[in-house]
């Protein structure tokens, strides 16, 4: 009998974190938060299963949301990402003197209609950032952002934050004398980053399929 109850306790947790990140993904999906916390208590707050068992990891809700995309929005994704990857590339070109970087779901290609487009930008001195883009006029919002630099140590990072072509686009500054990647909230691992050369060679993959049909 114990071994029964222990069997369905699992798979009722096991049920219940599915759907959780099921409606996680949706509420990605559908009003662009991008904070996976905040995603999967929201959704297990919808479905009243707060407190009932182990709520999904934030690598089940990225799949979740690549599956969500996959499913609803099939015939609009390959368009949206195209469009976000040739929009990230010009901001990458205009910031080339900050060595950009493209991370998150652009890159990934896990995208949705409210996904940013996130950079990650190098300078000792923050602000030049800011200069640059009162420079060429762009409206911009600041705010910071933490990141795991190692696992057990975190830091805050200035933001800055404006549109171009309709695309959100979040540049994170970090300083130069720290290359690394910050570690990936989903798997752990650094992060995956993509340098100009990178993308433009990503945006060819497309391209040279079509060719070869």
């Amino acid at each position: 009998m114990i071994r029964k109850s222990a069997h369905r306790s699992k798979h009722q947790f096991d049920h219940q974190r599915i759907l959780v990140a099921q409606e996680a993904a949706r509420i990605i999906h559908e009003t662009g938060l991008t904070d996976f916390k905040a995603a999967k208590s929201k959704a297990a707050e919808n479905l009243g299963l707060i407190n009932q068992g182990a709520l999904p990891s934030n690598y089940e809700i990225a799949s979740a949301v690549e599956e969500h995309g996959r499913i609803f929005f099939a015939e609009d994704q390959d368009w949206r990402l195209n469009l976000q990857r040739e929009t990230a590339l010009y901001v990458m070109h205009n910031l080339c003197s900050f060595k950009p970087r493209l991370v998150g779901s652009v890159l990934s290609g896990q995208v949705s209609e409210h996904s940013p487009i996130e950079l990650h930008l190098y300078s000792d001195t923050s602000e030049n950032v800011g200069m640059w883009l009162d420079a060429h006029g762009v409206i911009y919002q600041t705010k910071s952002r933490r990141h795991t630099i190692q696992k057990g140590r975190t830091e805050m990072f200035p933001v800055y934050q404006f549109s171009e072509e309709d695309c959100l686009v979040h540049t994170t500054v970090f300083p130069e004398r720290r290359p690394h990647a910050p570690i990936c909230p989903v798997n752990g691992k650094p992060m995956q980053r993509a340098g100009i050369r990178d993308l433009e060679q990503l945006l060819e993959q497309p391209k040279l399929a079509q060719l070869a049909r």
